[in-house]
């Protein structure tokens, strides 16, 4: 059964084993975030709506789970911010009474926390893994470029009431931008946010896979090691670095088939990760581990283009 909500699983230092459910529809998100491996946003939104049925995604996840697969957690993430699904507090009870022996993780942007129906939909979530990369205003919309009337300010208010209400863990990653967000004020003001929302630790980020925008850079592994010494000086909460300084990246011989029929295909055409994705009928974040692998064995390159990255093989 080729699955259109499910990915994975993936092995991911954060989850251990995780199987992805994506909620919304391709790239509908509420920020557009410079560093995003699955391109620009195109549909840049704060509103909430029922883009699924609940039983369209239960019914793929009845079918995968038929097996009583070992999964540290099921995760709801994906090629968009999954808080914006309507149901998603439905979808959460409707698997928590099914399969009450797996662990719900969601990762979220942060921006739709300040809502208080919403932080009463995750709070049966095992885990919940929010972002904030900017505490200043300006350094917000350079790096996460988001939705009209959304604030800096809006966004650490909600993490600090879902902290109060939530009785889960919370594991808050911060991205790093060289230039943008690694600098003394910035991190000062990301320092004091992080001691007003009280999470169970930080945890540090930066970039591994081909960025939105190719000017994005990683920021070196002792750089963000002497990050995490300044925020973690005068500060309870554990600081850690989740960004690699090698990614070592491998497929399994069950992506091996897949792999081939993607190389088959940058051959003969150039194509973004949607185009190929809609190709091989699998998940966008799927196709990101392919590419990241061939880049990482520089057998393709790719351009910028306004309609996206394109990607394909080098001759």
């Amino acid at each position: 059964m080729k699955y259109k909500h499910l990915f994975g699983p993936v092995v991911s230092r954060r989850l251990g084993l995780s199987l992805g459910v994506d909620v919304v529809p391709y790239k509908y998100c509420s920020l557009n975030c410079v560093y995003c491996e699955v391109s620009r946003t195109t549909h840049l939104t704060l509103k909430r709506k029922p883009f699924f049925e609940v039983e369209e995604i239960t019914s793929e996840l009845n079918d995968f789970l038929q097996s009583k697969p070992e999964l540290d957690f099921i995760t709801f993430s994906g090629a968009g911010e999954p808080t914006l699904y309507s149901l998603l507090g439905e979808l959460i009870y409707a698997i928590k009474q099914r399969y009450p022996q797996y662990k719900l993780a969601l990762i979220t942007n942060s921006t739709l926390l300040n809502e208080p129906d919403l932080r009463r939909e995750i709070l049966p979530c095992d885990l919940l893994l929010p972002s904030l990369d900017a505490a200043s205003q300006e350094v917000f919309e350079q790096i996460n470029r988001p939705c009209d009337k959304l604030t800096a300010a809006s966004i650490i208010e909600g993490l600090v009431d879902t902290r109060k209400e939530y009785p889960g863990q919370m594991w808050l990653e911060i991205f790093i931008v060289p230039g943008l967000n690694d600098n003394l004020e910035e991190l000062e003001l990301l320092k004091d946010a992080v001691q007003r929302i009280k999470p169970d630790k930080v945890q540090l980020n930066s970039l591994d896979r081909a960025p939105a925008e190719d000017w994005v850079q990683p920021a070196l592994f002792l750089s963000l090691e002497e990050m995490r010494a300044f925020l973690q000086e005068d500060n309870p909460i554990p600081i850690e670095i989740i960004a690699k300084p090698h990614q070592q990246n491998l497929i399994t011989p069950a992506e091996r088939e897949t792999l081939d029929e993607l190389i088959n295909l940058l051959k003969k055409d150039e194509y973004t990760k949607q185009e190929l994705a809609s190709e091989l009928q699998i998940h966008v974040n799927e196709v990101s581990k392919l590419l990241q692998y061939l880049a990482a064995e520089e057998q393709i390159f790719s351009r910028q283009t306004p309609k996206g990255i394109f990607y394909a093989w080098k001759m």
